[in-house]
């Protein structure tokens, strides 16, 4: 007997929710009616006790249903805030018109801010690329774009970002190391502008779910762990003192170099192979030396 077997539905099956807009109206004209049906009210409590009868319970009964149905109809939205409409539970659209807006009273409002958010992570202790402890936070800029996902297909937007802002972070820092001092690879510390577009791509694919857009985001904390920072430090100092005493050999060499080709074009001493071993040690002394040289006056010569 055959069996089927159903495949797993992919994340964009998953998204349930996407936003439309509402068919909502006006505040205005409904605010004009508001305030007839206010006046007729009025007149007709005026008129019944004198004399208006059955005429004026009528109006006065049916000006009051209308005000109870408008009234509570309105509702006010900011610029960079918009309103999720729904109606028994089933999302109608969302309306981003700012100013008074209407809508029939059974309608639901939900309303959601589409500023501009920041978020500014925790110090994380994690582990970069070559194992080392390290510690890091970020500071990341983002908006809502989609309102009706941000509502309806996460739990709590903004937890959700917060979360998938933890988890984008431990993310970026394992995948370079700390610093190189050959800046043969990019780092965490070195290459700032790249680690930043990465973890902005990173959590745009992490958040794209919730309708949510990241305008920027950058590292704002980058140190060892303090059980390793001493020792960091030191090997940072030796490996700069490495790199320094390098430079300043190859510099040397090529002092040397110049000017024994000097002394030999222009004829000014005539060098064996001995003396010019000689003169490369004290030269290579003198330009490599931490001390400043002192002169020596010799009153031999180089065989007695």
């Amino acid at each position: 007997m055959a069996t089927t077997i159903e495949m797993a539905p992919d994340h964009q099956a998953l998204r349930l929710s996407q936003e439309r807009p509402a068919h909502t109206a006006s505040g205005y004209p409904m605010l004009l009616l508001f305030f007839i049906l206010l006046g007729l009210i009025i007149a007709a409590a005026v008129w019944l006790p004198n004399g208006g009868g059955a005429a004026a319970l009528a109006l006065l009964v049916l000006s009051t249903l209308g005000l109870l149905l408008v009234a509570p109809g309105f509702y006010l939205l900011q610029p960079n805030q918009a309103a999720a409409i729904l109606l028994f539970g089933d999302y109608k659209g969302t309306d981003r018109t700012t100013g008074l807006r209407w809508v029939l009273p059974w309608m639901v409002r939900k309303k959601i801010s589409t500023r501009v958010h920041n978020i500014t992570s925790e110090k994380l202790k994690v582990n970069d690329l070559r194992g080392n402890p390290i510690e890091i936070a970020a500071v990341i800029v983002y908006r809502v774009t989609d309102t009706a996902q941000a509502l309806f297909d996460v739990d709590n937007y903004q937890e959700f970002v917060e979360i998938q802002v933890e988890s984008a972070v431990r993310a970026i820092a394992g995948k370079y190391p700390y610093d190189d001092i050959e800046h043969k690879e990019t780092t965490l510390r070195g290459d700032a502008e790249v680690v930043n577009a990465d973890l902005e791509r990173e959590l745009q694919e992490r958040v794209a779910r919730a309708g949510i857009t990241i305008d920027e985001s950058r590292l704002t904390h980058l140190a060892y762990a303090q059980e390793i920072a001493g020792a960091m430090l030191r090997r940072q100092q030796a490996e700069a003192v490495i790199a320094a005493r390098a430079k300043l050999v190859l510099g040397a060499v090529s002092m040397v170099e110049t000017a024994l080709q000097m002394l030999s074009e222009k004829g000014v001493v005539e060098l064996d192979d001995e003396r010019k071993a000689a003169m490369v040690s004290n030269l290579m002394v003198v330009l490599c030396g931490e001390r400043e040289a002192q002169a020596v006056v010799n009153t031999g010569s180089l065989y007695t």
